[in-house]
């Protein structure tokens, strides 16, 4: 080693620092030229370099959820927060949490809110397209809890409650994954509560075209009904262009059909511009069917697709809507 560290500064001209360690590296390993061997390591690294990170930005989003985890574990030792009385405790978890998910928001997509006034000031059903992740749904929650002071409850698919160390993020928020009665009674006490028909289908295998992939699902309509709340339709522009799947790949389609379960890889994580909107109200009245309201609410979200949408979604074009300086119209 030492005699390669002399050889480098041997002469009268020193070599320059990669040349040296290329020299070092030949004599420990015996491989000549092994320059050209770095070289085309590099070229690949190079040429790679954009499908690692469509792949690894997603990642970003998973350790703010755990960072969120790992505070509100924090949170409960230091202020000794017994589970029989935590839901009346968590309010300052609930605010920092509030204010760094804004904050990545605000930073990374310009996240904007439009049409708060929409949602009442006593209980409500939020209705919305489900991008390929609910980071958007994140972001309004966050942004109505800071404008508003408001909490809004949300339906999650079963596999999220499996997830490791998520329990004490989705009951501190107040995630539930239903049944019908249990949405019934939160709507009861007078919250928010929000839902995404499409689940986790709607999730994985819609597509840049934002189609709205509900089939004939009408239980969230029955919800309101019984609760005899209004339903607050939503949608957030670009949100498919934040996040992609490989949703088209048909294997991978027959696999979730028949385990259930988000096996559909994602990519993407880029700063797109997102804007959610929040339509009118569409008011309970007693003599609607779950089925008429169902096509109403999907009547309401399609409306707001076809509004703020610009189809077939463009990640270019949603990247450069960052640099707008006038703001799309409600």
């Amino acid at each position: 080693m030492t005699g390669g560290n002399e050889s480098c500064t041997a002469g009268p001209t020193s070599m320059s620092y990669l040349t040296c360690l290329t020299y070092i590296l030949e004599e420990w390993t015996g491989v000549k030229d092994i320059g050209d061997y770095l070289s085309y390591a590099f070229y690949i690294l190079w040429l790679l370099f954009p499908l690692v990170v469509v792949f690894v930005l997603p990642g970003v989003i998973v350790i703010l959820f755990y960072v969120s985890i790992l505070w509100l574990h924090i949170y409960k030792r230091k202020n000794e927060i017994k589970e029989a009385y935590s839901h009346d405790a968590w309010i300052g978890a609930r605010e920092v949490l509030a204010t760094l998910w804004d904050g990545h928001g605000r930073i990374w997509h310009g996240y904007e809110l439009h049409g708060v006034e929409n949602i009442p000031q006593g209980p409500g059903l939020v209705v919305f397209y489900h991008g390929a992740t609910p980071v958007d749904y994140i972001y309004f929650s966050a942004r109505l809890h800071i404008m508003k002071k408001r909490r809004c409850r949300v339906v999650a698919d079963h596999f999220v409650f499996r997830l490791p160390g998520f329990r004490i993020l989705l009951e501190v928020h107040g995630v539930i994954h239903g049944p019908k009665e249990a949405c019934v009674r939160t709507l009861e006490k007078g919250h928010l509560l929000a839902i995404a028909p499409g689940g986790v289908r709607e999730a994985l295998f819609s597509d840049e075209m934002y189609t709205i992939l509900w089939s004939d699902r009408k239980g969230f309509a029955q919800v309101a009904i019984d609760a005899k709340v209004p339903i607050i339709p939503m949608f957030t522009q670009n949100v498919r262009e934040g996040f992609r799947t490989l949703g088209g790949i048909k294997i991978l389609r027959s696999l979730y059909e028949r385990i259930r379960l988000p096996v559909v890889p994602l990519y993407g994580g880029f700063p797109v511009k997102l804007r959610t909107f929040i339509g009118e109200p569409i008011p309970y009245e007693p003599n609607v069917t779950a089925e008429e309201l169902a096509a109403k609410t999907k009547a309401a979200v399609q409306a707001l697709i076809d509004k703020h949408q610009k189809i077939p979604g463009n990640i270019f074009r949603a990247l450069m809507e960052r640099f707008q300086t006038q703001k799309k119209e409600d």
